[in-house]
């Protein structure tokens, strides 16, 4: 544990990607097998359930402190971070632990999951007492699943691929679904990441899907495509659907559905067994989303099934149980948009007019009413495409995806294979009040960061309250931050928890990419992917906008 503690403290004291490269390599380098299976695992964004609740935590940390619960609190709010807080507090212990990392996850920490509060409260104190100060941090953090430090999974793939002499294509590759909750770290799995080539690992992977392909933002002016792009008739044009990135694996008779998280979603869309039929070594790259007759159709008239909105399929996300009902109620296929093997045959190095070309012929072989091809979109100008892009918001898409006909299919937000772009829409926009306020994570923990934002529940002139209905945490400098963060300061009405509630002075115009009616919510509207785009010190509290505002976007 000491040796991952350090490796942490290391990456956590800079920004620079080289200096994170050689901490990486350094450790990988000196690592049993088995410690550096379980740091890939954490690194790499692999998030084990909560062992111990935080209740449980905060109550052991005041008993073994001796602080009175209202100073532990003050404290927590100033550091931002339970696990630090806690590693903090505690007395000083012998550190008499020079155990790994696998050591500790496997027979002290994952034991605890599940234990009597009563068991955990007499366990926990001797193991902490075995760490020192850094250690225990982490230990705590992996204890409460909030494990993050400044290290993308990307970085992690170069630097296993730099000291195992691979390809980083090769390697991240076997990375994928490493962190999938069901796979459990091993230096066996270890050593699989980082062995020589061997010509039989294609047909080896068993139900283990290939890296994302991920699209770039296209942000320039449709004046500026021709120079940008060329003719449209190099690309393929595509609707960017809202629903969920997956990838279907059909290997050895067997069928698995995998998330862009690299989660096994298999049994949550049970509908997509039906797929079961495709040919062995068979791999479709695409989007799940709900296929049913729009709700508004009208009676009587038979309307055909089409794509719906997203928070439909929310109802669906998360669900232990899927009960007969809801399957029928929401129904999901796949958009299938790209073919990455067939056959036993990796087609990702061929182009992308050829993969879909062979994806039709796939599709229409399978016949099956789950699988659905994306369709391609036609102009003979971006002009027209434009055009065409204006009916995003009534289908219930994004905006449109460019990918050269002539693409590879690449790994991750990469060009050296080809490239696609998302041309995404124009957000949603709103004026909203600044209502609450609660500080931040890692380096903003010292500063107010994430904020809940209300508009108006009635028109100027009347009687009116300001409703919550968004929290957002992105999109401000951190100039911007650190002078928000004063205000809030100055203007704090009442704490409850981490919370400020703050006298409404400042207005900010929010962007979000989409909006749902939501019985959950007090303001009965829900948005998707709220940011702050700029800071309105223009406009006063009282023009800011209503919930009529928003009902009108509902349309």
């Amino acid at each position: 544990m000491k040796a991952f503690a350090a490796l942490y403290a290391e990456l956590d004291a800079t920004t620079s990607s080289n200096a994170k490269l050689a901490a990486l390599q350094a450790y990988f380098a000196d690592a049993a097998p088995a410690d550096a299976a379980w740091a890939v695992y954490f690194l790499s964004g692999g998030r084990p359930r909560q062992l111990v609740p935080t209740r449980l935590l905060r109550e052991l940390a005041i008993s073994l402190s001796g602080l009175p619960e209202w100073l532990f609190e003050e404290s927590y709010q100033a550091v931002g971070d339970l696990a630090e807080t806690v590693s903090l507090v505690l007395p000083d212990s012998t550190h008499s632990s020079d155990a790994g990392l696998a050591w500790w996850m496997e027979h002290e920490l994952l034991p605890l999951r599940g234990l009597p509060p009563e068991e955990l409260a007499q366990r926990l104190p001797p193991l902490w007492q075995q760490l020192d100060r850094q250690s225990l941090m982490v230990c705590l953090k992996l204890i409460t699943g909030s494990f993050r430090v400044g290290v993308s999974k990307l970085l992690v793939t170069r630097a296993l691929a730099q000291l195992a002499g691979l390809d980083s294509k090769r390697v991240a590759q076997r990375l994928v679904g490493y962190t999938d909750l069901s796979h459990r770290p091993s230096a066996e799995a270890y050593l699989k990441l980082v062995a020589a080539e061997s010509e039989h690992e294609h047909a080896q992977r068993g139900g283990q899907p290939y890296p994302f392909f991920l699209a770039h933002a296209l942000q320039q002016p449709v004046e500026q495509f021709d120079t940008l792009l060329g003719q449209c008739e190099r690309w393929q044009i595509e609707w960017k659907w809202d629903g969920i990135r997956a990838q279907v694996v059909k290997r050895d008779g067997r069928l698995w559905v995998w998330s862009r998280g690299e989660e096994l979603v298999t049994d949550r869309f049970p509908e997509l067994q039906a797929l079961t039929d495709l040919p062995d070594g068979t791999v479709i790259d695409g989007e799940i989303v709900v296929w049913k007759a729009p709700a508004d159709a009208v009676q009587g008239e038979p309307q055909a099934p089409s794509v719906q909105p997203f928070a439909l399929l929310q109802q669906r996300i998360g669900r232990k149980t899927l009960s007969r009902k809801l399957l029928e109620d929401i129904p999901v296929v796949v958009l299938a948009y790209d073919l990455l093997e067939y056959l036993g045959q990796d087609w990702r190095s061929r182009p992308q007019h050829a993969r879909r070309a062979q994806l039709e012929a796939v599709a229409e072989q399978a016949a099956s009413p789950v699988l659905q091809l994306s369709p391609l979109l036609q102009g003979d100008s971006w002009a027209t495409l434009a055009e065409q892009r204006e009916a995003s918001r009534r289908l219930g898409v994004e905006g449109m995806m460019l990918k050269a006909r002539d693409a590879l299919y690449g790994v991750g937000r990469t060009k050296d294979m080809g490239v696609w772009w998302k041309w995404k829409v124009d957000p949603f926009t709103v004026d909203a009040v600044l209502i609450y306020a609660q500080a931040g994570h890692g380096r903003r923990a010292s500063l107010y960061t994430d904020y809940t934002f209300a508009v108006w529940d009635g028109p100027p002139g009347t009687e009116r309250t300001l409703v919550p209905f968004a929290k957002a945490y992105s999109g401000l400098t951190d100039a911007e931050m650190r002078q928000v963060d004063a205000i809030i300061r100055r203007t704090t009405v009442e704490k409850f928890g981490p919370v400020r509630s703050v006298t409404p002075t400042l207005v900010f115009e929010l962007g979000f990419e989409g909006i749902a009616l939501s019985k959950r919510h007090k303001s009965g509207i829900a948005v998707r992917f709220p940011r702050m785009l700029r800071w309105r010190h223009d406009k006063p509290v009282e023009e800011a906008d209503s919930l009529a505002t928003l009902q009108d976007l509902l349309s």
